[in-house]
């Protein structure tokens, strides 16, 4: 019996690592506030994005920038 050899050499990604400052208090416990924050990331995202001419490659900066924005908006209103 014969074996492949990329059945013998498995590679294992590494796991991603998320930020060091990412406050997980900040995500809503209600599902549907959840959905409206991510909806509106999304749309913040999307400006960002428009903004600098959808160039590729800064998918995730957009979005942690979103996220940032809608945040800070969130809570300022919450005070």
């Amino acid at each position: 019996m014969t074996t492949c050899a990329s059945a013998q050499n498995n590679v294992v990604a590494s796991p991603i690592q998320a930020p060091v400052d990412i406050d997980l208090a900040s995500e809503p416990s209600d599902p549907s506030e959840q959905l409206q924050r991510h909806a509106l990331i999304a749309e913040a995202a999307f400006k960002i994005a428009e903004q600098r001419g959808f160039a590729p490659g800064h998918e995730l900066d957009d979005w942690l920038a979103g996220e940032r924005e809608v945040d800070q908006h969130l809570s300022a209103t919450e005070h």
